[in-house]
């Protein structure tokens, strides 16, 4: 059976390098995986987005329609853009960070708290984590993506092992220690 998730969040909060891991630990798990971003405006706080899908064979990297298992929201209510993907059994692993749009931020609009708690209630499951505050406590607040990995794993029923040893290829030595104990905190 293939498995699909959704990583979506802000420009700057680490999704690609949050996907590239999660893959990885994929594949040392044994798995097929396939991926594809969008990451355009991405540098100027756009939208950024990956498909991950793993299994025994897969085809195609891209998640269809209703199709998605999980997804992961980096930040508060950047899951509603992909609700397109939500099914009966979608789980939601959500970073309760908001991160004011622009229209919000001026003053011209406000933050949908009520649309987004509605949503909420389509989800089979939501897992609500502080990951910023959880990456500020291991001691690096830019290592927030690695709380939802480890939510991830857990969600997945996975070795954490095969994760810690991913993010340890994957990340600066000097931020390895840093990155474990993120992970671990949302594991």
């Amino acid at each position: 059976m293939v498995k699909n998730i959704i990583m979506a969040g802000v420009g700057g909060q680490g999704i690609i390098l949050a996907s590239n891991i999660a893959c990885g630990a994929f594949l040392q798990a044994g798995f097929d995986v396939k991926k594809s971003e969008i990451h355009g405006m991405a540098q100027r706080g756009g939208s950024v987005v990956s498909h991950i899908r793993f299994g025994d064979k897969v085809y195609s990297p891209v998640i269809p329609s209703g199709g998605a298992h999980i997804i992961v929201s980096f930040e508060n209510m950047e899951f509603l853009r992909y609700s397109g993907f939500i099914n009966a059994g979608t789980v939601l692993i959500l970073n309760t960070r908001k991160i004011m749009p622009p229209a919000v931020a001026m003053g011209n609009a406000e933050y949908p708290s009520d649309t987004i708690d509605e949503w909420k209630k389509k989800f089979a499951c939501v897992y609500e984590i502080d990951a910023d505050k959880a990456a500020e406590e291991a001691g690096n607040i830019k290592a927030a993506g690695m709380p939802l990995l480890g939510e991830l794993c857990k969600v997945l029923n996975m070795d954490k092992n095969i994760w810690e040893d991913v993010i340890s290829a994957s990340v600066p030595p000097k931020t390895t220690d840093v990155n474990i104990r993120a992970f671990r905190s949302g594991f």
